[in-house]
């Protein structure tokens, strides 16, 4: 993919090969301006592209591995769990310093009065 100023037919071959070796990110990296700009216009090569992605669908569909989202959903759950809990943390000890507060004026009050007395 070092050649600049690549033709229509050229990109497709490579954006072929990135698709069927998983790089497309880098495919699109090497893309200069012009050729961007190429592809853009192009209908052909938005044409030629699907029956790539078709042909490379049915060729490797028995090697295409799908992701296992298991470990993503427990770890979702983790984080949403963990969050719940804080959440009851934070509120706890509001209620705590609220109550604790009040003691605090209740005794001054009785101070205040066994003074007055």
């Amino acid at each position: 993919m070092a050649d600049t100023n690549r033709e229509i037919q050229e990109l497709l071959v490579d954006y072929a090969g990135a698709l069927r070796d998983g790089c497309i990110p880098s495919f699109l990296k090497s893309l200069t301006r012009e050729e961007g700009q190429a592809i853009a216009s192009s209908d052909e090569f938005w044409d030629a592209s699907e029956v790539v992605r078709a042909i490379n669908g049915a060729a490797f569909a028995e090697k295409a591995v799908t992701a296992d989202v298991g470990l993503f959903m427990s770890r979702v759950n983790a984080n949403i769990t963990s969050r719940m809990k804080k959440a009851r943390g934070a509120s706890a000890q509001k209620q705590n310093r609220k109550s604790s507060s009040r003691r605090i004026n209740t005794k001054a009050i009785n101070k205040n009065t066994e003074q007055l007395s």
